[in-house]
């Protein structure tokens, strides 16, 4: 299987059509200040940029991605920005279900042997209908009469708390929560991060990078 097929999942991949009358080098100039973040490296060669994060902060608006590359591709329509963005938070939460799901298997699996077990030592004990148990007496008590004390059976509740077992519902729980992370995070941002690029380049996004910094080695050539 080609792994085309599988990095969608944690790989972001769309384009967006530059308007028109636009070139590519202001198309890159219009999206470049977005990488002028803390923590943010980019290079920058002509019509394509490529970066990588670590440590970005929470107010980078694309803190979610960890590496990725821009570049501009002429198709028939007119030129098109294209771009292709890594997120490591997404393969952690469609990871995190099967960890759980593979957890809450694993505390089944102990409650079941738990049980079995025990069944298994209570079909070795003897039978307690066929057995006397006498129990000690107060000396007051048998001169004045009193019937001799009797074991009290246990409840079924009682004899349930030692068969419960560890309980998967945590770990279903954890699993479905992860799951509404992300199916809504991987729609959601790759929604925002094409809204952002789409008013970039129209200019309705003017505003400066928040923590700015001088990029590591960036390069604009022609």
């Amino acid at each position: 299987m080609s792994k085309h097929y599988i990095d969608w999942i944690w790989h972001v991949r769309d384009s967006v059509e530059l308007p028109a009358g636009q070139s590519p080098e202001e198309a890159m100039d219009r999206l470049e200040p977005l990488f002028h973040e803390r923590g943010t490296n980019y290079q920058r060669n002509r019509n394509r940029l490529t970066f990588d994060k670590k440590g970005q902060p929470a107010q980078d608006r694309m803190s979610v991605y960890d590496r990725g590359e821009l570049y501009i591709e002429q198709a028939a329509s007119g030129n098109q920005l294209r771009y292709n963005m890594v997120s490591r938070a997404f393969l952690f939460c469609f990871l995190a279900p099967l960890f759980f799901l593979a957890f809450a298997q694993m505390n089944i699996l102990i409650g079941e042997y738990q049980a079995s077990h025990e069944v298994s030592q209570d079909s070795e004990k003897p039978d307690e209908a066929d057995e006397t148990i006498d129990l000690p007496q107060n000396a007051i008590d048998k001169f004045l009469g009193a019937p001799a004390p009797e074991i009290e059976a246990p409840t079924d509740d009682e004899e349930g708390e030692g068969n419960s077992g560890p309980s998967p519902t945590p770990a279903y729980v954890f699993a479905g929560i992860f799951c509404v992370l992300y199916a809504v995070g991987r729609i959601l941002e790759a929604k925002l991060v094409k809204r952002l690029f789409k008013r970039r380049l129209a200019g309705l996004d003017t505003s400066p990078a928040r923590t700015s910094q001088t990029p590591t080695a960036p390069s604009s050539a022609g």
